[in-house]
């Protein structure tokens, strides 16, 4: 288990100068979140960027992890749109060739899976119809992934179609592949009180590709620099730990790009002994 950064947070920074800066903090690992500026598809550099980015990761010693939350890359007036329940099918068919994409760029550079979410259901859409589509549009993708070797890891994401850790159960349920993972993001399950989180990290453990963590309030979704939420890390950690997760701990703080460089270095502050003391009294540490 180890520490990394989301670079959703870093949306001011160069892509290269953003891996030094993760790098000199301490961090081991990075989510990459791809978006106008890196990895875009629809970028003429876009295979350059990779190649200079590979090379930068090993260098680093950094991991990565594909992330495809970029809030306008395909549609430049709707947030998050379209997703695999848009009940247009040629709008599905672009979310589906985005996240295939970023398989691509995961198979190139190693990282430990894709991570992706439902989508939001909005008012009078169906949800059966849009269950349906999230199952066809993952089937597709999933496809595609095997290909190529790489996890896809799910996100329950508040106000989406699957917003829990229970609705990524029963998506398991209808969707049994063993590429087909789940990431965490601690802070959503959290705000959203589904359970005492060392539990569910224990219950979930066998599941989990990719942990997200920040700081947040009960009801609240609200990624908040740690120590002004209402989480208490040490006991989630120690439950990550005991159930031998060895992947990263990404911290997710899209919104303080303009506070990077401190946001990077106050975070890996904050988690590092509280890491290292849950990997201690584990065992593995």
């Amino acid at each position: 288990m180890y520490l990394g950064y989301n670079t959703n947070g870093l949306a001011h920074h160069e892509p290269l100068q953003a891996l030094e800066l993760l790098a000199e903090a301490g961090y081991r690992g990075v989510a990459l979140t791809i978006d106008h500026y890196l990895l875009n598809p629809w970028a003429e550099n876009w295979q350059d960027q990779l190649r200079r980015i590979g090379r930068a990761l090993d260098r680093l010693g950094l991991a990565s992890v594909i992330e495809t939350g970029a809030r306008f890359l395909l549609d430049p007036r709707h947030k998050h749109e379209p997703t695999l329940i848009s009940p247009d099918a040629e709008a599905r068919r672009r979310r589906v060739e985005f996240l295939q994409h970023a398989v691509r760029v995961a198979a190139e550079l190693g990282s430990q899976c894709v991570s992706l979410w439902s989508g939001r259901l909005h008012p009078g859409e169906d949800q059966t119809a849009a269950w349906d589509h999230l199952l066809a549009g993952l089937e597709q993708v999933l496809a595609f992934a095997r290909r190529h070797g790489v996890v896809l890891a799910f996100e329950p994401e508040p106000g989406m179609l699957v917003a829990t850790l229970e609705d990524y159960a029963r998506l398991k349920q209808r969707l049994p592949d063993p590429r087909l993972r789940l990431t965490m993001d601690v802070g959503h399950v959290f705000c959203q009180q589904e359970g005492p989180l060392p539990e569910l990290a224990a219950r979930y453990a066998p599941e989990l590709a990719n942990v997200h963590i920040e700081d947040m309030r009960r009801g609240v979704h609200e990624h908040l620099m740690f120590g002004q939420g209402e989480m208490d890390f040490p006991p989630l950690l120690q439950a990550l730990a005991r159930c031998g997760y060895r992947g990263g701990l990404y911290v997710e703080l899209s919104r303080h790009s303009h506070m990077a460089p401190e946001a990077v270095v106050q975070s890996h502050r904050f988690l590092a002994p509280l890491v290292q003391a849950a990997l201690n009294e584990s065992g593995s540490g």
